[in-house]
């Protein structure tokens, strides 16, 4: 860690040192002021969060909103603490060249955070609780070792497995799909048939 690291950072100083070029091939998040490197992910990992935006990209695109992939997102101030969450759904999408060019600020409906077998549950639970106190309506938790979903908000955690129907109501209105969708892949479109 640099000599600028010793020091608790804010959000914004955080940035400016995530890119400087020592830092720059690698995975950060600020924690409480602290700089801390996260590890890379598997493949396996990555496939779940890509059929993750998949599955609700659509449901977003509908909406006018949008998804953000690892993005930072600030979830607490003195000490500042952003974290990436591997998938953030905001649900109004602003002009293309007025998005942020540090962590998100806005408070997006849905955080996914896809676990790793690294992943322990005090870690992933102080994570699921700083989302909730920042004001995100849902949480999901996908654990592909499972194969299942832990929805969490402000008041209840539901368990869905993989058998089971996820439905986002009332915090995604409208919005369901097969808890085994996360853990396989789609259907390929059949292509059109030659007239």
């Amino acid at each position: 860690m640099s000599a600028a690291a010793t020091r608790l950072m804010t959000a914004e100083e955080f940035y400016v040192w995530a890119e400087l070029s020592e830092n720059a091939e690698k995975w950060h998040e600020l924690d409480e002021g602290i700089p801390v490197e996260r590890p890379v992910s598997s493949v396996w990992h990555g496939a779940v969060c890509w059929l993750v935006t998949v599955i609700i990209g659509p449901y977003f695109m509908s909406r006018c909103g949008f998804l953000a992939i690892r993005c930072g997102l600030l979830v607490h101030r003195n000490p500042d603490t952003v974290i990436g969450p591997d998938v953030a759904a905001f649900p109004t999408r602003p002009a293309f060249d007025d998005l942020p060019r540090g962590p998100a600020t806005d408070i997006p409906t849905l955080v996914v955070e896809v676990l790793s077998p690294s992943d322990r549950p005090g870690r992933t639970g102080r994570r699921v609780r700083g989302y909730l106190r920042r004001g995100i309506s849902a949480v999901w938790t996908v654990d592909p070792e499972d194969r299942t979903v832990t929805v969490y908000t402000a008041n209840d955690t539901v368990l869905y497995e993989q058998t089971e129907e996820l439905v986002g109501d009332p915090e995604l209105p409208g919005f369901r799909c097969r808890v085994s969708d996360f853990f396989s892949w789609p259907t390929p479109p059949k292509p059109a048939a030659n007239p």
